[in-house]
């Protein structure tokens, strides 16, 4: 708790770099846990196949759920 007070009081560390390391953590999070497929995969389709439709949400978990869960499970 201190710690978080300190750097508010900080010259150049103040509420603003406090929120911009919390989205950068919350950024890598989602990374991390695969939260953020869907806007991955969106952002990908428009840049190298802008021409081709996007699959809607619902269908893109289906398809990840689908490939996760799918085919052999063991290393033997």
């Amino acid at each position: 708790m201190r710690r978080a007070a300190n750097l508010l009081r900080a010259p150049g560390h103040g509420l603003h770099s406090l929120w911009e390391r919390v989205r950068v953590l919350w950024h890598g999070l989602r990374t991390a846990t695969g939260d953020d497929a869907y806007e991955r995969y969106c952002a990908h389709q428009r840049r190298h196949h802008p021409h081709e439709p996007l699959m809607s949400r619902r269908v893109f978990c289906a398809e990840a759920t689908g490939r996760k869960w799918n085919g052999v499970s063991r290393c033997c």
